[in-house]
């Protein structure tokens, strides 16, 4: 008969010639020396040594801070060199729990919120781990200052705040390095309590400490000295003090007789895995420390504030001046086509050309694609009226002029195609004229004036029309070109023929029509035709121009906006260096660091660009009251570009900051202070 073989149980924590070495100068120094350690589950056990002897590095190692240098550290016999970052992290935030002698409790959250964050990183459902954590909390005395945060905590409450912490996410193994350190004998003796109770319900308490009164508390002392462990020794663990006032770990007998029940994560408890829940949570944690940091957020946005403004209203200023001067352009008639003699503006030869004639006139209006059509021939003549005696500028034109021109009246009627067939002796003045030869508001409709030495009767007055290429000071009347050319000018040709083309026909097209039609007619090219619609482009090219040229001085203003968030979120990660070893500490991985800071200054810079936005509005109505000729006109495009322009600018000048972040060694972070 054989003995049966009894199989060796595997420790939870297995150290083999652990060394760990630091660069110090040109020279490393050796803190921790061939260090071999088994630790089972359940143990309760004491490290301790004075300062500098390796204790607080060893317990680095043990919870996944720190990486040994030489040796193999293994976790539940998974070999912990061989894992990554987020590995690590996944590590330290399911198996173990943290309690630090200075808390590192985070100041902007209350005490709900500290212990939740391990669960937050854990991926646990909002309501769940809110729920939990209140509970914890609870478990610990402190169920009336759940909404505290760590200033309205005694040391004694921050520290249970932090044994909860610890717990939230199960705490498999609890690792508290010097618990009692800044605490009062009393607080000391409650914490040292709780710790226990923890051991009693199945949880492996690890206490790193110098004092051996705290270390008498527990089952096994681990003596290291120089960085080499010089003893390892059960113990028979003396009687902690109870918890007082009910502030222990309360819970059912049943939960004390079931290891961990009070503190491992329940059944059922929601887990998100998507990267949209991983983004919700950046984003809420975001916005809560930019809430708790409100001065230093309205510094950082403040530049990303000036720079959306300049954009958005430059754009708009910029749009409403374009839609003025079209306006203005289009009131003379943008689809309108100009005919004149020669071949170009200041031809000298144009005098002597006379092809332009009334049955061009009538060819160009038995076209489809025109409108109306009018001829025009100008002089200036002697204008009287009793004792006024002006020099005014005479128009020969047809009855359409008045609609290729779209003039209205402010008195009286234009003239009709009767009128020119009979050649009439009528004409239609503008205000100019108007008030020079009617100097006491006399209505002037029904007066007859002298033309030269035409006697004309006034059938109509013009509106005036002010636009952008300023007033007109000139004086002006009309009458039917078949009088002019009969009774004053002595001549059948005219001077120009101006074409308006139908709304839905290209003018381009019209153009390179009546030009054909025209040079059929004459046998030859002997004129030339200007398009309106020419002006309204270049106008609009202009006016492009000009808006594009302020946008990209504008956007200087933006960039250096992005330069500021980028300073002050380089600043901010320094300032919260230790925050950023909590979060790491507790299981956030690099990406969670980089994300939720990516958020922040992306969040920083969206909230800027909405606080710019509404400020363009507001300028847009200050526009309003002092500027009456035209508006700001905003478009859906600049608004949405604008915050388009922020995301792009959190981004670019957040990643460095986000970046540096989450490449903190988490060691380093915690000890900052």
């Amino acid at each position: 008969m054989t003995d049966a073989t009894v199989p060796v149980k595997q420790p939870l924590l297995a150290l083999r010639g652990i060394g760990r070495s630091f660069p110090s100068g040109e020279q490393e120094v050796q803190v921790l020396k061939d260090v071999d350690l088994d630790i089972g589950h359940g143990e309760m056990l004491a490290i301790v040594g004075a300062s500098g002897s390796g204790k607080s590095t060893l317990m680095n190692i043990l919870g996944c801070l720190d990486r040994p240098s030489t040796g193999t550290y293994t976790v539940s016999g998974q070999d912990v060199g061989t894992l990554d970052s987020d590995a690590l992290a996944e590590l330290r935030r399911e198996h173990f729990g943290f309690i630090f002698q200075r808390y590192h409790l985070m100041q902007h959250l209350t005490a709900t919120g500290n212990v939740e964050v391990p669960a937050v990183y854990a991926g646990t459902d909002a309501q769940a781990r809110d729920t939990r954590a209140r509970q914890l909390l609870a478990r610990l005395g402190l169920g009336d200052r759940t909404e505290h945060r760590p200033s309205q905590l005694s040391g004694g409450q921050q520290q249970r705040v932090s044994i909860a912490r610890a717990l939230m996410n199960g705490g498999e193994v609890i690792l508290a390095d010097e618990p009692t350190g800044a605490l009062d004998r009393k607080s000391g003796q409650e914490v040292i309590g709780i710790l226990r109770e923890l051991h009693a319900q199945g949880h492996t308490v690890i206490i790193v400490t110098h004092d051996m009164q705290v270390a008498s508390c527990t089952e096994r002392i681990i003596e290291i000295a120089d960085g080499e462990i010089v003893g390892d020794r059960p113990n028979v663990p003396t009687v902690a003090a109870p918890a007082q006032d009910g502030q222990g770990v309360q819970g059912s007998q049943s939960d004390a007789a079931a290891p961990g029940a009070m503190t491992r994560p329940k059944l059922g408890i929601a887990r998100f895995s998507t990267g949209w829940a991983r983004f919700a949570e950046a984003f809420r944690m975001a916005w809560r420390s930019m809430m708790a940091h409100r001065m230093r957020t309205a510094l950082t946005m403040l530049g990303i504030v000036i720079g959306i403004t300049s954009v958005v209203s430059i754009v708009a200023i910029g749009e409403g001046a374009k839609r003025f001067v079209l306006s203005d352009i289009r009131a003379i008639g943008t689809n309108t086509l100009d005919v004149y003699p020669g071949r170009d503006f200041g031809d000298d030869k144009a005098q002597s050309i006379r092809t332009l004639i009334p049955a061009d006139l009538d060819a160009i209006a038995a076209q489809p694609y025109v409108h109306s059509v009018t001829p025009a021939t100008s002089r200036s003549v002697r204008l009287r009226y009793r004792s006024v005696d002006i020099n005014g500028t005479v128009n020969g034109v047809s009855d359409a002029f008045f609609r290729v021109r779209d003039m209205q009246m402010t008195s009286g009627a234009a003239f009709t195609a009767s009128d020119v067939r009979h050649q009439s002796q009528v004409v239609v003045i503008d205000q100019n004229t108007r008030r020079k030869l009617f100097p006491e508001g006399t209505e002037a409709v029904g007066k007859i004036i002298l033309v030269g030495n035409l006697p004309c009767t006034v059938i109509g007055v013009s509106q005036d029309k002010k636009t952008v290429f300023g007033d007109n000071k000139s004086l002006n009347i009309w009458l039917p070109y078949s009088t002019g050319a009969s009774r004053l000018f002595g001549q059948q040709h005219f001077d120009n023929i101006t074409v308006r083309i139908r709304d839905d026909q290209p003018t381009k097209a019209a153009e390179d029509s009546i030009v054909k039609l025209l040079t059929l007619r004459h046998g030859g090219k002997d004129f030339f035709t200007f398009n309106m619609d020419s002006i309204v482009k270049t106008a609009e090219r202009t006016s492009q121009s000009l808006t594009l040229l302020l946008s990209l001085i504008a956007v200087i203003s933006l960039v250096v906006g992005g330069i500021g968030v980028m300073n002050i979120m380089l600043v901010s990660v320094t300032e919260r260096t230790r925050e950023i070893g909590i979060r790491m500490a507790v299981g956030a991985r690099q990406s969670d660091v980089l994300q939720q800071f990516l958020t922040e200054a992306v969040l920083v810079c969206l909230v800027g660009g909405l606080i710019g936005v509404t400020l363009s509005y507001g300028i847009s109505f200050l526009f309003s009251v002092f500027v009456k000729q035209w508006q700001m006109i905003f478009s859906l495009g600049a608004v949405v570009s604008a915050f388009l322009c922020a995301s792009l600018i959190g981004v670019l000048f957040g990643y460095l900051p986000a970046r540096n972040a989450a490449r903190l060694d988490p060691i380093e972070a915690l000890a900052r202070e």
